[in-house]
């Protein structure tokens, strides 16, 4: 577990396959079954060609930081894990999601920056994170 808390999520219909597979590790998007559009916010439509019908896939779990802030304080337990980055990581199936991005000092961060999906776990509660990719591991690849 990283040292930022962990909020349980509230999964509904349209979000449940992506919390119920976070708790097994994997990283699944909805994918439209018409155009191809991979989908972040989960729903059960495409935003793009409105077409009604998704396929769950399974992600890669790899992208690369497109935007981030540094949170420097805070009240309660994120208050005490200051500094940490919320950022928008943009997955290399397309849709970008907000995260954080754990491992690294907040101070090492950029735009650009390889990162993989991470599960953080808090008892039966399970988030993904992201956190560099190591060079070492990327150049095996």
């Amino acid at each position: 577990m990283s040292e930022l808390p962990v909020s349980a999520p509230h999964p509904t219909l349209e979000t449940a396959p992506f919390w119920d597979a976070a708790g097994e590790g994997r990283l699944v998007l909805p994918q439209c079954d018409n155009c191809g559009n991979v989908i972040w916010y989960p729903r059960r439509f495409c935003p793009v060609c409105h077409h009604a019908g998704v396929t769950w896939i399974e992600a890669s779990g790899q992208g690369t930081v497109y935007s981030f802030t540094v949170i420097r304080k805070g009240r309660g337990p994120w208050g005490e894990a200051a500094p940490y980055v919320v950022a928008f990581v943009e997955l290399d199936e397309g849709p970008r999601v907000m995260t954080n991005v754990i491992g690294v000092s907040a101070d090492d961060v950029q735009i650009g920056l390889a990162v993989e999906v991470v599960f953080d776990r808090d008892g039966d509660v399970v988030v993904p994170r992201f956190r560099p990719i190591q060079l070492t591991a990327a150049r095996s690849a």
